[in-house]
């Protein structure tokens, strides 16, 4: 996608970086201050910064193409979480430690229809009940890896970094055929290491609570119909033109299945709005104030000289554990874009293909390792503190998971295709 070079003052990066440290940090500093005040703060740092696209800059056109990215990237998001949360899972019985393997790796192929936010809304609440007489921290941190991170590599839909990517112009089928190694590499290793872990967890269980996981399990679906809504989503993210037809689809989509879901169904499921009126809020003001942090990049990339995969793996991956991943793979990209022929994306695709593999697959793996690093780890972590399932803080998911369990997978990655 070819568009007009920006130039802005570098100091105008700072409400960006503001805003992604207040991200960071008020959840956990001032947590009923943020709750309150969240949206002021998103929307006063993208104001400052969309008055100088405006005045300054006088950058309309860059100003209406964000917009239209962000427009694109909400009715997505938002779609996929209004029609999960209209299907509603219910288990009865215990899960062995292999019923949990292949329940992770199921969702680790769903969160590429429904995207990781989808997926986890969906799946994390038969996740508790099915191993409700043993859940622990161990049980939420590897949902989070595999199905709210890791597993939703495969396709733009299942991760909110690919969905840019691809507004960007990178190929949908793109995606599958060249992260597909690393996908099936970074979910077995986890899987391996969860059945590690879940069948010591499993034998320290009393006989009792064993018992009762060898009993028959019984599911039952509810809300199948609006599977033909998903359906309608997923033709629509392939529409391009007439302009915001596809995203009139996706709207359409999610009020059809909202209107026609029986409540008890969004009774059962806890269902609201309040999760994704955070992450619309939030990211109008990531979306705006990412600007000058995006043009700044793609206009200085040919200063970075030729850095390797390796170095946009773990550049990307590194930031995306401590910020949110989709902004951090935007920043990579556009310093790609701006190395390439003109910000052509086909020049990109076809000079740059490891370093584009590395900065996807960097940002979706290692938006695992902390609660920020993606939109539904906090919200996964949310819905099991209120059934009361043990989780750790910030720093143990950590400690006690992320460094010990991701982290040599990572490696592993690494290792074997961007070293």
């Amino acid at each position: 996608m070819n568009q007009e070079l920006v130039a802005p003052n570098p100091w105008m990066i700072l409400p960006f970086g503001l805003l992604l440290a207040t991200i960071a940090l008020a959840p956990l500093l001032a947590a009923e201050w943020w709750a309150k005040h969240y949206p002021k703060v998103a929307y006063a740092l993208g104001a400052i910064t969309l008055a100088y696209y405006l005045f300054g800059l006088h950058a309309h056109a860059r100003v209406l193409l964000v917009a239209h990215e962000y427009v694109s990237f909400i009715a997505l998001i938002g779609a996929l979480f209004v029609v999960s949360g209209g299907i509603h899972i219910a288990v009865k019985g215990e899960a062995t430690p292999m019923v949990n393997v292949v329940f992770l790796l199921i969702g680790a192929v769903i969160a590429n229809a429904l995207g990781t936010t989808g997926a986890s809304m969906l799946l994390i609440r038969p996740w508790i009940r099915m191993n409700k007489y043993r859940v622990t921290g161990h049980h939420i941190a590897f949902f989070i890896f595999i199905i709210s991170n890791v597993g939703g590599c495969l396709t733009p839909i299942g991760d909110p970094p690919l969905f840019l990517g691809y507004l960007k112009g990178v190929p949908f089928w793109w995606v599958a055929h060249h992260c597909w190694p690393m996908w099936a590499v970074g979910v077995g290793a986890l899987l391996a290491m969860f059945f590690v872990v879940d069948s010591l967890n499993y034998h320290r269980a009393p006989k009792a609570v064993r018992d009762k996981e060898t009993a028959r399990e019984q599911w039952r679906f509810d809300g199948l119909p609006n599977l033909f809504f998903l359906a309608v989503i997923l033709v629509a993210v392939f529409i391009k033109n007439p302009p915001f037809l596809r995203e009139a689809l996706m709207v359409a989509a999610a009020a059809g299945s909202y209107f026609t879901t029986r409540q008890p169904i969004h009774e059962a499921n806890d269902f609201n709005f309040h999760p994704i009126r955070e992450v619309a809020i939030l990211f109008a003001g990531i979306f705006a104030t990412m600007m000058p942090a995006l043009d700044w990049l793609q206009t200085n990339a040919g200063t970075m000289g030729s850095p390797t995969p390796a170095f946009f793996y773990w550049g990307s991956g590194i930031l995306s554990s401590v910020l949110d991943n989709a902004p951090t793979y935007l920043s990579f990209l556009s310093a790609l874009m701006g190395a390439a022929h003109d910000g052509d994306m086909h020049h990109l695709i076809s000079t740059q293909t490891a370093s584009l593999l590395a900065v996807s697959i960097g940002a979706v793996f290692f938006g695992a390792n902390t609660y920020i690093g993606n939109g539904p780890n906090f919200m996964v972590k949310s819905i099991a503190d209120h059934q009361q399932v043990h989780t750790p803080g910030f720093l143990g998911f950590i400690f006690k998971y992320s460094l010990p369990c991701m982290l040599p997978m990572l490696l592993l990655v690494w290792w074997l295709f961007f070293r």
